[in-house]
Parts: C-alpha cells; sequence; structure tokens
C-alpha cells in the first residue's frame, strides 16, 4: 500500500502507532520532520517522484468547517500536502475537537515565491511573512489575514495570484474523511 504522511502534531502522534502494526508500506513523508520520525520508527519512506498515485493519505488539520473547508499550514508543508492529497485515492484528516470551527477564518498559510515577494505580498492585501525556516521546497512562508467569507473565492484568488506558489485552503472535494475526537464526519 503506498502512503502519504503529512506533517503536524497529529501525524506524529499516528506514525508509532502505524510502525507498530508492521504493514508492507510505501510511505511518501510531506516534511523532513515526518520522513526523518518515520524512518526512526523503521517506515519504509520513498522518494513521490516515483510514484504516480497513493491508496490514502493520512495528515491533521488547523481549520475544519462544517462544509468540509479546510485550513492547512501550521506546520509550513501545505504546499507538499496538498500534492499528497491530491494524488491519493483517499485523504483522510484526523484531528482534535478543538479544530472544528463555525466558519474559516484568518490564517490562511501562504507558501510564496522569494522572486518578487515585496510585490507579491502588496498585491495580496493583508499578508504578514512568518518569522519561520522556509517551506521544505526552500520558499517563504506567510498568512493571509484579510476575511475568508467564501473559502472558494479566496482559495481561486490566491491560487491565480502570481507569485503564490500554494495557498492553505483545502476544499471539501480533496477531503475524503475527517476523523475528529473518535468520530467521523
Amino acid at each position: 500500500m503506498a502512503v502519504g504522511l503529512g506533517t503536524g502534531t497529529t501525524v506524529a502522534l499516528l506514525l508509532p502507532l502505524l510502525a507498530a502494526r508492521r504493514l508492507s508500506l510505501r510511505c511518501v513523508a510531506t516534511s523532513l520532520q515526518t520522513e526523518r520520525q518515520a524512518r526512526e520508527l523503521g517506515l519504509r519512506i520513498e522518494s513521490f517522484n516515483g510514484l504516480d498515485r497513493l491508496d490514502i493519505a493520512i495528515d491533521g488539520a488547523d481549520q475544519i468547517a462544517p462544509d468540509r473547508w479546510l485550513v492547512k499550514g501550521g506546520g509550513a508543508a501545505h504546499t507538499r500536502e496538498k500534492v499528497v492529497a491530491a494524488a491519493a485515492d483517499r485523504f483522510v484528516v484526523i484531528a482534535s475537537s478543538d479544530k472544528l470551527v463555525e466558519r474559516i477564518a484568518p490564517p490562511v498559510p501562504l507558501e510564496l515565491l522569494a522572486f518578487g515577494l515585496t510585490a507579491t505580498l502588496r498585491r495580496l492585501g493583508p499578508v504578514s511573512l512568518r518569522d519561520v525556516p522556509p517551506s521544505p521546497d526552500g520558499n517563504p512562508i506567510a498568512d493571509y489575514l484579510g476575511d475568508v467569507e467564501d473559502p472558494g473565492a479566496l482559495a481561486a484568488r490566491l491560487a491565480s495570484a502570481a507569485g503564490v506558489v500554494e495557498h492553505g485552503l483545502f476544499s471539501p472535494e480533496l477531503v475524503t474523511d475527517v476523523i475528529v475526537a473518535g468520530e467521523a464526519l
């Protein structure tokens, strides 16, 4: 089975449980932290360049709205997380109940190109650069701080903005299952 492993505290808790089952898995990690922990636990990590699809991807979320829009990217790996989720037959999100929100709210993580960064920031509106290491692919991380009245419209606007590598809004179409505090949504 080919498994995509996300980034963050949820996946960090999942990895020892997954490794203990001693399954024959081919894993793709979305960050160096996940890759390092998975290898230490004996999970087989492969380059994503050698796989064209995944059976399942498992990750957490920073926000989960009732309409199943997600915000991801607190760990700055949302671009890779979205690529992995899109390649998976099933994308399962596991989160604690404090991640449930009535509606998506800022911040929405952004991965930006360094080239023309100041001009990109100006065009995007209320955005703040994070004082964090770059993304796994070496790009600056920022947060969109404006209104998120319509997540679909904002996702489209951010996706079409020159200089934006990826945003942390995950559409309901990407999500197969959401498990919160032991319940499936």
